[in-house]
């Protein structure tokens, strides 16, 4: 999702990917195919689309941690509740690295199913997606959804830093990183011009600085300041480099800095910040492989996702699923795992469309050449 390998390297390792479907399987069923199925109804209903779904057996996903959103606990309550065996391949790559997997592998059993990506990314690759409805995608807002169903918004969260407090002092804002506590401490979570999450790091040091979802130079400058003091380090932060006490500061997504608060407690003493004058949001996007080899399954991942199990399951991982507002009004929404996410003063800065498309051209042009 933020980190990974380059995209060469995703052939050799999903060689051992998923087994071949069973002998005379076809991913079309009375209704019709799965593959261009654009709803449930298409297929006859949820019926026929676990029924097919359980037939293909397996699931293709990449670039999802355990630990990210408590994907560990969405795949493994899928794999319950369905009897689809999810085949996971490169937990630690990036939006851009799914996108690479999808081309390098295409036509292959191994081709992953699904996208979870961000926003930015999705954007630029729309052409690799199926159209999709779920049985709730109404509910989901419409400036969250693309009109066409190639993607829809799953969860949110805010920028924020995270920090060991026995190493650090307490950052308020995103200027105190400047200093000379943080020197050799701070790591970005991924690549601002490929990942989802460094892109909006650069946003929040912007926003921070003056600028704005429409300018991003000072969030650049404010990156160039921060190697040139030595503060910021080239290391992509895992939950191993947190434990480790590598990565000591890690600017990334709340949901995955709070994660790692109750993953480690007890061994480090992880906090987490959100930073005064710079609340930065994002949704990741969801999407289906337009040539997933398990179409019915991806169709069958995406119900699930945006059923009341899948979204609590996010936010039991301390993301904001997409269709909250709606769970609350309902009564169906995991109270106590709302009331346990970190709390923000202020409107969060969300890009548009033309601005994530303006940002990204800009970083493409500016980000090397001034951080690398």
């Amino acid at each position: 999702m933020a980190t990974g390998s380059a995209g060469a390297a995703l052939l050799l390792a999903t060689a051992c990917g998923p087994p071949p479907p069973p002998p005379g399987f076809s991913a079309t069923d009375s209704a019709g195919p799965a593959a261009t199925a654009e709803s449930a109804t298409d297929l006859g209903g949820m019926a026929k689309l676990v029924a097919t779904a359980k037939k293909e057996g397996t699931l293709n996903v990449i670039a999802l941690p355990p630990d990210w959103a408590n994907y560990g606990d969405m795949i493994a309550g899928f794999e319950a509740k369905y009897g689809v065996k999810v085949h996971s391949t490169q937990p630690d790559a990036n939006s851009q690295d799914q996108i690479n997997a999808a081309r390098q592998l295409k036509g292959q059993n191994r081709a992953p199913d699904v996208f979870d990506l961000g926003s930015n990314v999705a954007l630029a690759n729309t052409a690799l997606f199926a159209p999709y409805r779920t049985t709730v995608w109404k509910d989901v807002p419409g400036h969250l959804r693309d009109p066409k169903g190639r993607w829809t918004s799953d969860y949110t969260g805010y920028f924020a830093i995270g920090y060991d407090a026995s190493k650090v002092p307490a950052p308020v804002t995103m200027n105190d990183l400047l200093g000379p506590a943080y020197k050799g401490k701070v790591a970005l979570n991924g690549d601002p011009t490929q990942a989802s999450a460094g892109f909006h790091g650069v946003a929040a040091a912007s926003v921070a600085n003056g600028g704005s979802a429409d300018d991003l130079a000072p969030g650049v400058e404010f990156f160039k300041k921060l190697k040139a003091r030595g503060n910021l380090i080239p290391v992509d932060p895992t939950p191993a480099t947190i434990a480790s006490g590598q990565t000591p500061v890690v600017l990334d997504w709340d949901y995955l800095n709070v994660a790692q608060t109750t993953a480690l407690k007890g061994k480090v003493d992880w906090k987490v910040s959100i930073p005064e004058h710079a609340v930065v949001g994002a949704y990741y996007y969801q999407s289906i492989n337009k040539d997933a080899p398990h179409p019915a399954a991806a169709r069958l991942w995406q119900e699930y996702l945006y059923s009341t199990e899948g979204q609590n399951t996010w936010l039991r991982g301390y993301a904001r699923p997409v269709l909250s507002d709606v769970m609350r009004q309902n009564g169906t929404i995991d109270k106590t795992a709302l009331a346990k996410l970190p709390k923000a003063s202020g409107t969060p800065v969300v890009f548009t469309e033309p601005q994530l498309k303006a940002g990204q051209d800009y970083l493409q042009i500016h980000w090397r050449k001034a951080v690398n």
